[in-house]
């Protein structure tokens, strides 16, 4: 079923990173950590559907996106960049695979920690404390990590940040890219739940890694690739 929402809001969260609230449908369900395919409502475009997480939590009012903008791609993301409110949007019904089922380690890649927001503010707010989870956050630089003043402010959230392309030193981020020690020294193979989500080819490589380091097939959780 199609969906179309209007903007209320948008604000950028980095240099080419959008927080956008919308109205939601009556009726409309989601769990966090899900997605939903997301098209722009213009002439041209409304065919163009590309997934995108929600960052809102379910009981929220409207419903929130973290959404970062590729303008060199010259497609969605850019076109979503330049919206402006009382814009509009169409969105499917939710769905993903990706789902909070206990602490552990939640490795992400760039705008692939969107679908951890929703997981970790719905735990916070249930539990009150995220005590035995680790971020493990992959970016290019240090310009590009989102969020990342709130998730070092969520109770009991352990954080690391690395980058792959400058050294920056004096900002408490790490230089390189996430390996299998870097994942054993953060509990892969402690039987804890191990969450990826990023690019494709990053998820596969972190799934054999944390195999290796120890992680049980059947704790690993990341959306399904065809």
């Amino acid at each position: 079923m199609t969906h179309i929402l209007t903007l209320h809001q948008i604000t950028p969260v980095t240099h080419d990173t959008y927080h956008l609230r919308f109205d939601r449908p009556a009726g409309y369900d989601f769990a966090p950590g899900q997605a939903t395919e997301l098209a722009i409502d213009r002439d041209g475009w409304r065919d163009k559907k590309r997934p995108f997480t929600f960052t809102s939590l379910p009981e929220d009012e409207g419903l929130e996106f973290v959404i970062k903008s590729y303008p060199d791609h010259d497609g969605v993301t850019e076109q979503i960049a330049q919206l402006t409110p009382g814009d509009t949007v169409r969105i499917g019904d939710a769905w993903g695979a990706i789902e909070d089922k206990g602490p552990g380690l939640f490795v992400a890649g760039g705008a692939g920690v969107t679908p951890f927001i929703a997981i970790l503010k719905a735990r916070l707010q249930r539990t009150g404390t995220l005590q035995g989870s680790t971020l493990l956050f992959s970016n290019k630089t240090e310009a590009d990590i989102i969020l990342r003043r709130t998730f070092e402010e969520m109770d009991g959230l352990r954080t690391h940040f690395t980058v792959t392309d400058e050294v920056a030193p004096g900002t408490g981020v790490d230089t390189g890219m996430i390996d299998g020690a870097m994942l054993a020294d953060h509990g892969a193979g402690t039987g804890a739940w191990v969450y990826l989500c990023g690019p494709e080819p990053m998820v596969k490589a972190m799934s054999d890694l944390a195999q290796k380091a120890g992680a049980p097939r059947d704790r690993i959780v990341h959306e399904d690739f065809a």
